[in-house]
């Protein structure tokens, strides 16, 4: 279906300037251009202008309110694309949780069904983007992938959509996989060369897929997936067999990390199907749910894998942003990715191999484990699985952290993950494994938080170096991180705050109230001013010094 203009594209509108492909094989500095800012996760910016010396001076430069839905307060030009009729609407309220892209002065911004161009010095809209949704689940959507003047964005009923980034006009829409079989499409697609790489999931029965899109075309050019799928396929004998295999899970929620030495994309799994009633998958390691895969960009292969949750059975993804660093260990240089899981555990492999280095509890609060195996995963205790008489189990459903991104910083060589030490009764309600399929079969009873934390680690060591406990009592959803070379690392707390904390001890040293901080904080340089930009709910908050 062709998209339907509503309004007449006004000239300059939208002066968008294609991105430089070399842009994103640089370190993060000027613009914010990919997921995580640049290939590598840490989500650390080059810029200085803002500092410890004057973060104190911040101040908002503007606020921008988005309205999502085929109508909009902007009287900017709003585009329809879509297969739906118009009647399917996701409900609830326009929630920015992604990345949000600067290039060239342009910021483009997506939430489910939803994409906007907005001037990155004042933030007013330049376009609107709405997709006809045929249905789909609209929990949230991660951000746009741009090649040239090109933007990649999901949508809840299953397809890949590339616009054209100056007018917001539909170049093509792509099934990603079938609309019937209930996946989540809403991660952010990342471009590597000439490949658009997309990740879905189900949470009912199906296989979490990878796979490369041609850019120009919207062809296929090759599909990985997370579990085996016919028999001889490495990692099957984890599995009671194939047919337990195939239907086994392990979704891509979540972008990875690229490293262009290796030409490998690097990103997390997620759970094994059924998540919580184990007796149909068998007692295997269930591979390669709840891992770190190394996947050829070229070839859609996988080079290595890191398993952080044997068979799990708590649907722990291990679905966060993996963290690649050149940096020291054991006294020699070293190539790493570095992960904390939303089981309560943190690892340092080797990039090139996925060897095991380190392995840290970085929360007290966990309780579901009995040891180690010999690759330094956790090994769970089957006593805390989900049972008829309910099992007191840290964390809960969760994680004691999730899918918002951490950070690193080399000043420091410390690892930062926002924690929320969680615990919940866990109780098993269907043992017929049929109707436990996806996340069915259970009922979890929430018992609280013993608090919500940012959370500083030693790579070297995976012991923690310093924690902040934000205010308050409960724990619960932080988001986000950001690390600059100014040494500051940015993120929200609980109480509605966004805030500069000193990265060396997690002191406290400027915040601003904006409400429920939604997605994790992104800086870039416009016209000699550095920006921190942030969202709350529907608004984009952007703050500078004067």
């Amino acid at each position: 279906m062709k998209p339907f203009l509503l309004t007449v594209l006004t000239c300059g509108a939208a002066a968008a300037q294609m991105l430089d492909p070399a842009t994103l094989a640089k370190p993060l500095g000027d613009s914010w251009p990919t997921y995580s800012g640049d290939y590598s996760g840490k989500r650390y910016s080059s810029l200085t202008q803002i500092n410890q010396s004057n973060v104190k001076n911040l101040t908002l430069a503007w606020v921008s309110r988005i309205a999502a839905g085929p109508g909009g307060r902007s009287g900017a030009p709003t585009i329809m694309g879509g297969e739906g009729t118009g009647e399917a609407a996701a409900g609830g309220g326009t929630n920015i949780k992604g990345a949000v892209l600067e290039v060239n002065g342009i910021l483009y911004v997506t939430t489910p069904d939803n994409a906007w161009a907005l001037d990155a010095r004042d933030g007013h809209e330049l376009w609107h983007y709405f997709w006809k949704t045929r249905g789909g689940t609209h929990i949230g959507n991660r951000g746009f992938g741009m090649y040239g003047n090109w933007l990649f964005m999901e949508t809840p009923d299953d397809y890949l959509v590339s616009l054209d980034a100056k007018t917001g006009a539909e170049r093509w829409h792509k099934p990603i996989v079938s609309f019937e079989q209930q996946y989540f499409s809403t991660t952010a697609p990342i471009v590597i060369g000439n490949h658009v790489l997309v990740g879905t999931g189900d949470d009912l029965d199906e296989p979490g897929i990878l796979q490369s899109f041609d850019p120009e075309t919207g062809d296929v050019q090759w599909k990985y997936y997370s579990v085996p799928m016919k028999a001889g396929d490495a990692g099957i004998e984890t599995w009671k067999n194939l047919d337990a295999a195939k239907h086994g899970g392990g979704q891509m929620w979540v972008p990875g990390s690229y490293d262009p030495e290796t030409h490998l994309y690097i990103l997390g799994t997620g759970n094994p199907s059924p998540a919580y009633t184990s007796v149909s998958r068998g007692e295997g390691d269930n591979l390669y749910t709840c891992s770190i895969v190394a996947i050829n960009v070229d070839t859609g292969k996988m080079a290595w894998y890191y398993q952080t949750s044997p068979h799990d059975t708590h649907d722990w993804d291990s679905a966060q942003t993996p963290v690649l660093v050149d940096g020291e260990f054991n006294g020699k240089p070293r190539k790493m990715v570095l992960t904390a899981s939303r089981n309560g555990y943190y690892f340092t492999l080797d990039r090139l191999t996925g060897e095991h280095l380190v392995t840290g509890k970085f929360t007290d609060a966990a309780n579901w484990a009995q040891g180690y195996n010999a690759k330094g995963a956790p090994v769970r205790d089957p006593k805390k699985d989900f049972d008829i008489g309910g099992s007191l189990v840290s964390p809960a459903n969760g994680g004691i952290t999730n899918w918002p991104p951490p950070a690193y910083s080399p000043d420091t060589g410390l690892f930062y993950v926002p924690q929320n030490d969680s615990y919940a009764m866990y109780y098993l309600t269907e043992t017929d494994p049929r109707g436990a399929m996806g996340l069915g079969g259970k009922e979890e009873q929430s018992v609280g938080s013993t608090g919500g934390y940012l959370t500083a680690i030693d790579y070297k060591t995976g012991k923690v170096v310093w924690r902040h406990k934000f205010p308050g009592t409960g724990g619960g959803g932080a988001q986000g991180l950001l690390t600059t070379a100014g040494k500051l690392l940015f993120g929200g707390d609980l109480g509605g705050n966004i805030v500069a904390y000193d990265p060396a001890d997690g002191k406290p040293l400027w915040h601003s109230h904006i409400g429920q901080v939604s997605n994790a904080p992104e800086t870039y340089m416009l016209d000699g001013h550095q920006y921190l930009l942030v969202a709350a709910g529907d608004s984009l908050f952007a703050f500078t010094l004067y």
